[in-house]
């Protein structure tokens, strides 16, 4: 996308002005989207974005900047205004860029960019859309939204890197709403994968639009959730979304780096219950959270963060890495060309265990269970966090009863680590976004089903 004598031309420029190491990440990018609001097309959007970003090291200092210009000129005068702000007196020169062909581990034979599929999509949603009002009149209002877009980036670095790659990123959602008189209920579905439209062949349109409208109608009359710490079993899938946002977060080296992480000294020690494994997987197949490569250039790999209980590995950048001196994990992401790189989650699980559902339930005498997690909210540093949940029920005497609403679960990431007693076999996975300081991207969590023997529930009563 970039001529590779301009991006030398200006990393040299870069060295020239004082940088230690300078970067050029370039990003072609196609998105589009198809939305139906109870039954008729809503939105029809298409968009192409396109820029360059650059990012120069002083030491351990970041300078970062951006223009949609392939010009040469405007490219090193953004580079000078970068470097005005840290000048030393150096003068440097990369050697040769040499391009690296990776290999596609994820193949795609339906790419966005060769057929948008807006009629196929329409019809798609309108199979969902009828299964879901199928299902009661309580039904009062269904969104359907398929979304794909397709990112080509291409890095250069003073090392001499360049390498190359696309991803392709297709998503399919139902958000349903259930009214019975004065109250409310949503339910939500949203598989995505990294993959073009073939990905539609994996989804049943029926059963999605189903799961989404059950979801909604089982909280209309359900009993308020009761209050207090009780045990807690949370299902599998979606509810790896709490190990990712109260746990997954403290072990990057964007907070790891800054001390800000519980966990900062913790390498080699028990933080959590021998039957807690995790790992962050950038390999798997077409998995919503996979690359080829990290946003700065750098293989995807399988990091095992904890064994056994065990912490094992951060998640570690480039400049994660010259802080901490820990090898980097090929975790450098960002959204787009607007951001900087730091080091982030990719396909976040817990690891399957040897404990059956009936195991876990069995051993409950009143608690609750958490068969669909929700949104909810964590505080950086500490990993105190309030989640929703989506779907619940109680549990009383060993068995799953009656369904609840409005439960929330409360605690914090190092305590509901060591909280956890045992991991069922029924492992899943659940496509998501994560935000942070470098913007929004893709991440999958996951788990099987598992027991945390103490947790505060926040409910109705």
């Amino acid at each position: 996308m970039l001529n590779t004598s301009t991006a030398k031309a200006v990393i040299d420029h870069a060295l020239f002005l004082g940088a230690d190491f300078a970067e050029l990440f370039v990003e072609r990018h196609h998105s589009g989207s198809v939305e139906l609001l109870s039954g008729e097309v809503d939105k029809v959007n298409s968009g192409i974005d396109f820029g360059i970003g650059i990012r120069l090291f002083f030491g351990h200092k970041v300078l970062y900047g951006y223009t949609n210009s392939q010009d040469e000129e405007k490219l090193k005068q953004v580079t000078s205004l970068l470097c005005a702000k840290d000048k030393r007196d150096q003068i440097a020169q990369a050697g040769s860029l040499n391009f690296m062909q990776r290999d596609d581990r994820h193949p795609v034979s339906m790419p966005f960019s060769a057929n948008n599929h807006v009629e196929e999509k329409i019809a798609f949603l309108k199979r969902v859309d009828a299964k879901a009002r199928a299902q009661s009149d309580k039904i009062s209002q269904i969104i359907g939204r398929i979304a794909q877009r397709e990112q080509q980036i291409e890095i250069f670095n003073s090392t001499g890197l360049h390498v190359q790659d696309t991803r392709h990123y297709t998503r399919i959602a139902s958000s349903v709403v259930a009214t019975h008189g004065n109250e409310q209920s949503t339910g939500y579905e949203a598989p995505g994968m990294l993959s073009g439209w073939e990905f539609n062949a994996q989804i049943d349109p029926e059963e999605l639009g189903e799961m989404a409208a059950k979801q909604a109608l089982i909280k209309l009359g359900a009993d308020a959730c009761p209050s207090g710490e009780m045990p807690v079993v949370i299902g599998n899938g979606f509810g790896g979304v709490i190990f990712h946002e109260a746990c997954g977060h403290l072990l990057e080296t964007t907070s790891v780096a800054k001390k800000a992480s519980v966990f900062h000294d913790k390498m080699g020690e028990m933080i959590a219950h021998s039957a807690v494994s995790a790992v962050d997987d950038g390999l798997m197949t077409n998995e919503w959270g996979s690359i080829n490569i990290d946003d700065e250039g750098m293989e995807t790999q399988r990091t095992q963060l904890i064994k056994d209980g065990k912490l094992t590995s951060f998640m570690v950048d480039h400049m994660g890495s010259l802080k901490t001196g820990f090898e980097r994990t090929g975790s450098g992401r960002r959204e787009s060309y607007k951001y900087a790189p730091t080091s982030r989650m990719r396909n976040t699980f817990i690891e399957p265990g040897d404990a059956s559902f009936d195991d876990m339930i069995s051993g409950v005498e009143r608690g609750i269970y958490a068969k669909k997690m929700g949104g909810g909210s964590v505080q950086p540093g500490t990993g105190e966090f309030n989640f929703a949940v989506q779907e619940a029920y109680l549990i009383e005497d060993g068995k799953v009863t009656k369904p609840l609403k409005s439960a929330t679960l409360i605690s914090t990431g190092p305590k509901v680590l060591k909280e956890i007693s045992l991991v069922g076999k029924d492992f899943a996975l659940a496509a998501g976004m994560c935000g942070s300081v470098s913007g929004s991207v893709p991440t999958t969590v996951g788990q099987p089903a598992l027991k945390v023997d103490n947790i505060l529930v926040g409910g109705g009563n």
